[in-house]
């Protein structure tokens, strides 16, 4: 079996060269380089064509976010670990979405990194189960509706428009000036993203604001 060709991105040298010390004791892993910050990082990794890749997040001279971004998209077969102490959601997502594999926390023990690294080389990927834990969450959180940044006047006019309303009506209805309703109509319509009356009032008969 082929050793596992590793490249370890990390802008502190103590934790990079640990990682590296440990895993270089791994029959299977076979570190070929290692980088102190994301430019640098996926500069070699481009050039070394590694199976995968410890990445930290937070680096001087471009980030790990960024470096993870360009190396999948020229890799797209590299499997990048992020490897970090923060599993905010600013970082966590940002990660995953630049096309990271898994994401653990630098709290995982030496043994834990090294089967992760086996499992990415196999296609199979580890989340810190905080983090795991966050995507759960999201995946679980109702999407926004467009007209929940409506505010309560806005909706109103969008009401109206929905029955048919000409800006003199909504004007007289609501005890607004014309100018007034042509701008609260704008907004409307930038908000809900649609070009016209007709596509607003489609949109909320179809959302059941209308009710």
């Amino acid at each position: 079996m082929s050793q596992i060709r590793l490249v370890i991105v990390d802008d502190h040298d103590v934790v990079r060269k640990g990682i590296k010390t440990y895993l270089m004791t791994e029959d299977e892993i076979d570190v070929v380089g290692e980088a102190s910050s994301g430019h640098e990082g996926a500069d070699l990794v481009l050039k070394e064509k590694p199976d995968v890749v410890l990445m930290d997040l937070i680096m001087d001279n471009g980030t790990g976010i960024e470096a993870t971004e360009r190396i999948v998209e020229q890799l797209p077969d590299c499997k990048v670990i992020i490897l970090t102490s923060y599993y905010d959601d600013e970082k966590v997502f940002p990660a995953l979405e630049a096309g990271a594999f898994s994401y653990m926390l630098k709290t995982s023990s030496a043994d834990e990194i090294a089967e992760a690294v086996k499992k990415a080389a196999n296609g199979e990927n580890v989340i810190e189960p905080k983090v795991a834990g966050k995507m759960m969450t999201r995946m679980r959180a109702p999407e926004k509706q467009l007209h929940e940044d409506l505010t309560q006047r806005e909706l109103e006019v969008l009401i109206c428009i929905g029955n048919g309303l000409t800006n003199a009506e909504i004007s007289e209805k609501l005890f607004i000036g014309i100018k007034t309703v042509k701008t609260h109509v704008s907004h409307v319509l930038h908000k809900l993203e649609v070009q016209d009356r007709t596509q607003a009032a489609v949109y909320a008969h179809q959302k059941g604001l209308m009710k």
